[in-house]
């Protein structure tokens, strides 16, 4: 298993139209092959910085899903509510 930090800034005022396409986002995700799990966590001390920690079953699952047209269009709504580009990094246990 592996597990994929996604760190978005959402730009000032457009939190709650991120908050219902992010949530899309995860909807569309949970039924793609190999989600294991997800959770969205918030900066304490920037509400605006987000991070999505997904558990997937291999790297290569995660791939699919990342490089998949449906994540494309999804992204496409939530790229322009955003003020930084979106941070990914793909994480496994050490041995």
């Amino acid at each position: 298993m592996i597990r994929v930090l996604i760190e978005r800034h959402i730009a000032e005022s457009l939190e709650a139209a991120y908050e219902e396409r992010s949530r899309k986002v995860l909807q569309n995700a949970v039924s793609a092959p190999g989600f294991v799990s997800g959770e969205t966590l918030v900066d304490t001390h920037d509400s605006n910085h987000r991070f999505t920690l997904a558990n997937w079953r291999s790297e290569a699952d995660w791939q699919r899903w990342f490089q998949s047209e449906e994540r494309r269009e999804l992204m496409a709504e939530l790229i322009p509510m955003m003020d930084r580009e979106e941070i990914i990094t793909v994480l496994q246990h050490s041995n």
